[in-house]
């Protein structure tokens, strides 16, 4: 039986890095896979395909609509090739694969493919495809097996028509109109791929408005600009059915009114969210506690009850984010490396790749009115900013709140083009627990959207913005 020191079940953003980190620091790392490929929900399903469809559908869209206007002048009609632009994501996704693989034999971590479960705390079987079983020893254990798409209980997923994030990422056509249940960021996201490519998306949603996780400003202007790119919103509906009729999906959903609303479309995304996976960890056996929602239970280590063995990512508490996953992961390395490392959670910044974009951190105004904080914000929209207008990217903000005492930055939030990159400059300054007035009082060139952060600081600083 092989016998190792570490051994990471599932190797998405946060297992694989635990892997390399764990390599680093000496132990004999084992990385167990149920699919075929590494890098989990993130790269196979999630984060780099849905980026790569963006990337694709937002150049279609400059074609059509903003070339013209840049001088730009193409003969002929431009058409979708969705066959090719799906091929191009399959392409970014094998290569990014392929470089997990490259780090695994790197760092000389081994990689077992199949589902990997406890036999007891110390001792994994691995069931092969075949069904053949192999057992491996390990002192540590670090569960990363991720989430899995949610649905709601009346809805039956059957991955043609009714379908989750998964089967959106590899569609055959572009959908007459798609229904999205759901107003986060996945459903956004894949919903303003599909809008710009040709559908008619229209958005249900449960609460009275989306990203509900996010600062109420960047929710309220995320909306009128997708508004103005013609997504439809269905916000405070409960949907109560979705049914399938051939190639037609029905879906009924009572608004706030209590009236029954019934949207027809070809096609049916259900975006309501994740939940943790732990099917087939057999985590009984090995005697792990579980709490709500199925996550693994963790101490402030990512410890679990059983001294040995530990749990990263989506399948405990915290935000659903393959960065917080990769921060955890090289927490409990260096945790069994003896170090003393630190996560602050409120500092993991979150992001929504629609275009704008949305970018945050740390406490949302709601947050803090709701905390009793005595704050005061300064916001900067995109088009005082000459960068923007260049580029003809003027819709958003850049929304900065400190302390009315200290003036230390306690939250900022952003919507605009290219913000995804920009928020890091606020993480930096937060993590340094800067004031406004440091952010105010840095040079940042002109002309970049960078500008809006220094404007929102001096905003903030004794209302002091030069441009507005």
């Amino acid at each position: 039986m092989s016998s190792y020191d570490v051994a990471v079940i599932g190797s998405g953003p946060g297992g694989y890095v635990a892997a390399i980190r764990c390599a680093q620091l000496g132990m004999k790392t084992a990385i167990i896979e149920k699919y075929a490929t590494l890098g989990g929900t993130c790269l196979n399903v999630g984060c780099i395909p849905s980026k790569a469809l963006l990337d694709s559908s937002h150049h279609y869209e400059d074609a059509i609509k903003h070339f013209d206007t840049h001088g730009i002048e193409i003969p002929g009609e431009v058409k979708v090739n969705l066959e090719k632009m799906i091929a191009r994501k399959q392409a970014v996704v094998d290569q990014t694969i392929g470089g997990i693989d490259f780090l695994m034999k790197k760092n000389e971590i081994d990689v077992f493919q199949g589902i990997g479960s406890f036999k007891d705390a110390t001792n994994i079987n691995i069931t092969k495809e075949d069904g053949k079983v192999e057992t491996i020893q390990a002192k540590n254990t670090i569960i990363a097996t991720g989430s899995k798409p949610s649905s709601l209980p009346f809805i039956k997923i059957d991955k043609e028509r009714v379908i989750t994030s998964t089967e959106a990422l590899k569609l055959k056509e572009v959908p007459k109109h798609m229904i999205v249940i759901g107003g986060g960021v996945i459903g956004l996201e894949l919903g303003q791929v599909y809008k710009r490519l040709g559908a008619e998306v229209t958005v249900v949603e449960y609460l009275d408005r989306i990203i509900p996780g996010m600062d109420r400003a960047c929710s309220k202007e995320l909306t009128k600009v997708l508004k103005k790119q013609k997504i439809k919103f269905a916000l405070s509906h409960k949907v109560k059915s979705v049914e399938r009729n051939g190639n037609e999906v029905v879906v009924k959903a009572d608004n706030k009114k209590g009236e029954e609303v019934t949207f027809t479309g070809d096609y049916c995304l259900v975006a309501v969210g994740r939940h943790a996976y732990t099917d087939g960890l057999n985590l009984e056996a090995a005697g792990v506690k579980q709490e709500e929602r199925g996550r693994v239970a963790v101490n402030e280590h990512l410890q679990t009850n059983v001294p040995n063995i530990y749990a990263i990512g989506d399948v405990i508490k915290g935000a659903m984010l393959a960065h917080k996953a990769e921060e955890e992961g090289t927490l409990v390395a260096e945790v069994l490396a003896g170090q003393k490392p630190h996560i602050d959670y409120n500092l993991i910044p979150g992001v929504v790749y629609t275009w704008p974009e949305v970018a945050a951190v740390g406490k949302t105004e709601e947050q803090l009115k709701e905390a009793g904080v005595d704050y005061k914000v300064g916001q900067f929209p995109m088009r005082a900013l000459g960068r923007a207008r260049a580029s003809m990217d003027i819709d958003g903000f850049v929304k900065i709140i400190a302390d009315k005492k200290t003036d230390e930055v306690l939250g900022v939030h952003m919507v605009g083009a290219r913000v995804a990159d920009l928020i890091s400059e606020a993480v930096v300054a937060m993590e340094f627990r800067a004031s406004a007035e440091d952010i105010a009082r840095m040079s940042h060139a002109h002309p970049t959207y960078a500008e809006a952060v220094k404007e929102a600081a001096l905003g903030a600083t004794e209302d002091r913005s030069i441009h507005m």
